[in-house]
């Protein structure tokens, strides 16, 4: 994934819409449903006008606090999980490697 970023297209208090440049449903999906878990998100949704002409876009609106900040926890606790499994398959390769 090369010089993956953001593109905010609209921002409000409550809301933030996002374009997703260079990332795919593989990075997409589980974003989403992570923002989806966030107690203060109300709404989110995830979209693809045209998926070979168009960058896919996620809106967020939040109950409280601020949207961009219901992505950025999505994002670390995303991070945290997938830590975790690279960390759980280190142990797993040296557990294999002394049973050998």
């Amino acid at each position: 994934m090369n010089d993956a970023h953001f593109n905010i297209i609209s921002k409000d208090k409550n809301s933030i819409t996002v374009e997703m440049i260079n990332y795919d449903n593989t990075l997409l999906r589980p974003l989403v449903e992570e923002i989806s878990r966030d107690d203060s998100v109300d709404e989110i949704h995830y979209y693809i006008k045209h998926p070979n002409l168009d960058n896919p876009q996620i809106h967020v609106k939040v109950k409280s606090g601020k949207p961009q900040s219901a992505i950025k926890k999505s994002i670390r606790r995303i991070d945290r999980i997938y830590n975790s499994l690279i960390d759980d398959l280190e142990r797993e390769e040296k557990r294999l490697n002394v049973s050998k």
